[in-house]
């Protein structure tokens, strides 16, 4: 007995409550797995689903400190929907983080004594000089040598996770502390008071000056793909780089300017981590957070919009910093990262059907012809 055929095939039409049933329904799905979770761990699905809202967004002072875990995300999620809008990959924004934290805290120990303002604005020029310039790499090896722009920015990451780690363990470089105490155990310098970032607040609700940048560059950059000349000629090269070439469009710069446009992004995401949150170039921090790769995510649940990249960040960094709240003995790490998992998973499988449907055919007939292939 042959059993039925079941084949995946794409979609000629996009309907349009589909982008809204679909994430919808991979949250429901979602929940639903997790519900099943906590009970084999001996978990009550409900108390747990109140209690991860509340600790996301309801208790004092966790809607702050949702948006401060939200920032990097937005930065790197927008960094990454900058290139991959115009299908360039970068999977690069973690080492392009890395190297906007570099800048940001260079320039800060530098002009320390200066005044708040001129802080705050060298740390943003800084930590995107130095994210562009990393993001370049891989743009000129692709626009002028055509080397795959995922291997080489992803193969960067490490690099510049080896150059964080020279600066503040095997070296006494101008970012390492050389006290006593820095001798013992290597650490970054302590900015100067100065540099650190102004927090909006809004009842109880402190608003990090990063994110509130974040929201400005999301606009930015839709302004920059829907209004100038500038985007159309991304979004042409990212269609056809052929038709683009025969319109005397220079694709090679484009690349290269679009790659420094996601580097430098991600760059300032570097730069919020020292002056919003750490104050100091912490390397195992960085590293340990992952947030250029979760950032890929971030734009992937997007579709690469601007402004839902920075509303997927909110939510995603609620869940983590709820997450956090939630770790306890009865509740350990592991199960929070599973639960954050089968989110992430169930939305990111869900958007195949965006763009792509199931079909079941009988054995022994013929595939039955859609309606969408006929009209």
């Amino acid at each position: 007995m042959r059993l039925p055929e079941v084949r995946i095939e794409r979609r000629l039409h996009r309907r349009r409550w589909l982008l809204v049933a679909v994430p919808i329904g991979s949250l429901v799905v979602a929940h639903l797995a997790i519900a099943v979770l906590l009970l084999l761990t001996g978990h009550a699905p409900l108390s747990t689903f109140r209690r991860l809202f509340d600790a996301a967004y309801l208790a004092d002072g966790a809607l702050g400190n949702t948006l401060i875990s939200a920032t990097p995300l937005a930065f790197t999620g927008l960094a990454a929907a900058v290139a991959f809008r115009i299908k360039l990959f970068n999977i690069g924004a973690e080492g392009q983080l890395y190297f906007g934290a570099i800048g940001a805290s260079g320039i800060a120990l530098v002009l320390a004594g200066q005044s708040t303002v001129v802080l705050v604005v060298a740390l943003v020029v800084g930590g995107a000089a130095l994210g562009a310039a990393w993001g370049a790499i891989p743009g000129v090896l692709r626009a002028f040598l055509h080397t795959n722009e995922i291997i080489t920015s992803l193969m960067l990451n490490y690099v510049a996770a080896l150059v964080l780690n020279y600066l503040i363990f095997d070296s006494l470089s101008y970012w390492r502390d050389t006290s006593a105490a820095g001798q013992v155990f290597p650490q970054g310098k302590l900015l100067p008071d100065a540099a650190t970032w102004p927090v909006t607040t809004i009842g109880s609700v402190g608003i990090p000056f990063g994110f509130v940048l974040a929201v400005v560059v999301a606009g930015v950059v839709w302004v920059l793909y829907a209004r100038t000349r500038f985007g159309f000629e991304a979004q042409v090269i990212g269609d056809s780089p052929r038709a683009a070439r025969y319109a005397g469009m220079r694709t090679r710069r484009k690349v290269v300017a679009i790659m420094c446009l996601s580097g430098g992004i991600a760059g300032i995401g570097g730069a919020s981590q020292m002056g919003d949150f750490r104050h100091v170039l912490d390397a195992r921090g960085l590293q340990q957070a992952n947030y250029g790769y979760t950032g890929i995510v971030v734009a992937a649940l997007a579709r690469y919009n601007p402004f839902a990249v920075v509303l997927v960040a909110f939510l995603l960094g609620g869940l983590e910093n709820a997450g956090y709240t939630l770790q306890s003995a009865d509740f350990p790490s592991g199960l929070v990262g599973v639960m954050q998992g089968l989110i992430l998973f169930a939305m990111l499988g869900g958007e195949l059907l965006v763009s792509y449907r199931l079909t079941v055919s009988r054995p022994g007939r013929r595939a039955p012809v859609s309606a969408e292939a006929t009209g």
